[in-house]
């Protein structure tokens, strides 16, 4: 059997041993990160109450905190008042309506009545022209104060739209977690003097976090949006515990690989941005690295 030269094995070693290495290389490095949702204060004022922490687990619909809301309470109290006064004038008037009504309805028959009486000249005109002129005044008097009617009836509803606004702004003066999530930052404090738009804290789902990582472009033929693959992350005896991930994001165009992601190097080749969906049981954390596996199976 012939012998193979030293030089020449240990250059073939050298391959096989490369080769090796590089299937045990990741297709992509990154870090993991969380839709984060920053609530902010929708109504001025004092914070009165703020019970929250960082790291509490919060459920969608509770209540956390409250504006002051003292001005708007007094305010609510005035219109109802204001709405009282013109509800009452709102009765008088029908009242009058009512009155004049039947006065009218008076004045009518006896309109008839002397008709007949000047037809058969027991009567004379005059006393028909009184009369005629009688219902005149009182159909004039209807009709302004159906007008009154009319402009009371307008008041009444824009009571009702201011009582409805001070209500909306009450209400949202209540500060109320809108996601299920965990607090990651409280930004204010009870006693604080808020304004609408400023931020009061930041929450955020942990239970599926996003994966972003960074992969050649050469790579790209080898996903597609929808897919699983597997991702891994270090653990804690020093092996890497796999996850699997459903792609859920690429980038359209290249960028240079980020200076926290890749050698300085590496940083010279175009890559693409791709995000992965992973179900997290609690070890995966914000801002921990992850690897990204393409040949193997989830």
């Amino acid at each position: 059997m012939q012998k193979i030269p030293l030089p020449i094995l240990i250059t073939a070693l050298s391959l096989i041993s490369a080769c090796n290495q590089n299937e045990n290389l990741a297709d992509g490095y990154g870090y993991f990160e969380a839709d984060e949702t920053v609530i902010s204060a929708q109504m001025p004022g004092e914070l009165i109450t703020f019970n929250i922490s960082e790291g509490e687990l919060l459920e969608e619909g509770v209540l956390i905190g409250v504006i002051d809301t003292m001005d708007l309470t007094l305010k609510r109290e005035e219109i109802k008042a204001t709405q009282e006064v013109i509800a009452a004038n709102s009765t008088n008037i029908a009242t009058q309506i009512e009155v004049l009504k039947s006065e009218l309805l008076n004045l009518e028959r006896e309109k008839k009545r002397l008709r007949n009486l000047v037809d058969a000249g027991a009567a004379t005109t005059q006393q028909l022209d009184d009369i005629n002129g009688k219902i005149v005044v009182i159909n004039s008097q209807i009709s302004n104060i159906q007008s009154q009617k009319i402009n009371i009836k307008r008041q009444i509803n824009s009571t009702k739209v201011q009582l409805a606004q001070i209500d909306e702004k009450i209400k949202k003066s209540k500060i109320v977690n809108p996601v299920n999530g965990t607090v990651l930052s409280k930004l204010a404090q009870v006693k604080e003097y808020t304004a609408p738009g400023k931020p009061l804290y930041k929450i955020a789902s942990l239970e599926q976090l996003k994966l972003r990582v960074y992969v050649s472009g050469s790579q790209l033929s080898s996903v597609k949006i929808g897919n699983s693959y597997t991702i891994k992350i270090d653990g804690s005896d020093g092996e890497l515990i796999s996850y699997p991930g459903t792609m859920v994001w690429i980038a359209s165009e290249a960028e240079f690989t980020p200076k926290s992601i890749q050698t300085k190097e590496e940083r010279l080749d175009l890559v693409y941005a791709m995000k992965l969906s992973v179900k997290n049981d609690g070890r995966i954390k914000i801002g921990m690295p992850g690897e990204l596996w393409l040949k193997e199976t989830p």
